[in-house]
């Protein structure tokens, strides 16, 4: 009974919990909401278009196929307000950038101690998404994999490795969402001074906190596409919004058959994928988890 309680209460198991990231990040929008009334700050021209009887406008971006860049922008400012707005600093020698660098070059101790603003976070995903081509979808499952470890780890992204729990989440994400998964290697010809043997230790640690549980339930991925968007309102990122026509709906239906008959295929490979603790040799041997 308990076990089934803790899979309500995380996120990243079950759709109807509210995901961390929009909890920590409203501190911060209340905060701003506050200043402006109390300051009598204007919130400025009214840019956002909305619909009316004649006409429609939406974005470019659907839950069955979000945008690429507006994505990986909602999902870095998530990854920043979690370490901003962290319980504490609790950790694992495996994440920490410290005991395993990224870089060859000696890091200052003084970069540690300061939290990493959100466009530092965005150029860091956004160089590894571009490299590996990586898609929008693949984002979203990355931030479902870190507030998944987060939970089950119960430790904090913090200054000390955000960088490699991201990398981790990022990995694993790729595996198991994209058609054509990235290999181990080909991370270290983008980050040139991390080794495969670093990256395999991480990703199999990555695996065991995560307790072999590589599923993301539709639900689960559609609560989280809906609270990005979320957080991008609440954070003024504007998404492009532009005239519904005939042609543009047709297509959108027909993008919708397609995405949908591929989520359910990827989750079909994702639950033979899912192994437990005890069939850990299995993993070994399938080239979708390890280089």
């Amino acid at each position: 009974m308990p076990e089934d309680l803790a899979l309500e209460s995380n996120p990243s198991d079950h759709p109807r919990a509210s995901t961390i990231f929009l909890s920590k990040s409203q501190t911060d929008v209340r905060e701003k909401r506050k200043s402006n009334h109390l300051n009598h700050v204007s919130p400025g021209q009214l840019t956002k278009k909305y619909s009316s009887c004649s006409t429609i406008f939406l974005d470019d971006s659907t839950v069955s196929q979000p945008n690429l860049r507006t994505t990986i922008k909602c999902v870095t400012l998530a990854i920043y307000y979690h370490i901003k707005n962290r319980d504490a600093n609790r950790s694992l020698d495996i994440f920490d950038e410290r005991s395993h660098p990224l870089t060859r070059e000696k890091v200052p101790e003084e970069y540690f101690k300061h939290d990493p603003e959100h466009k530092f976070i965005y150029r860091f995903v956004r160089t590894l998404f571009s490299a590996a081509q990586l898609t929008a979808e693949c984002a979203i499952v990355t931030l479902v994999y870190l507030e998944r470890l987060l939970t089950y780890a119960e430790i904090d992204i913090c200054p000390t490795n955000w960088k490699r729990i991201v990398l981790g989440a990022i990995l694993l994400a790729s595996k198991v969402w994209d058609d054509q998964a990235v290999w181990n290697v080909d991370y270290c010809q983008i980050l040139k001074d991390i080794t495969v043997e670093d990256m395999n230790e991480m990703e199999r640690h990555f695996l065991e906190l995560l307790q072999f549980n590589i599923n993301v339930p539709a639900s689960v991925y559609a609560k989280y596409y809906f609270d990005l968007r979320s957080l991008a309102d609440d954070n003024n990122l504007n998404f492009l919004f532009s005239p519904l026509s005939k042609e543009r709906a047709q297509n959108l239906e027909a993008i919708s058959r397609l995405c949908e008959d591929k989520y359910k295929d990827l989750c079909k490979a994702a639950m033979r994928r899912s192994f437990s603790a005890d069939n850990f040799i299995g993993i070994q041997r399938s080239n979708a988890i390890l280089s």
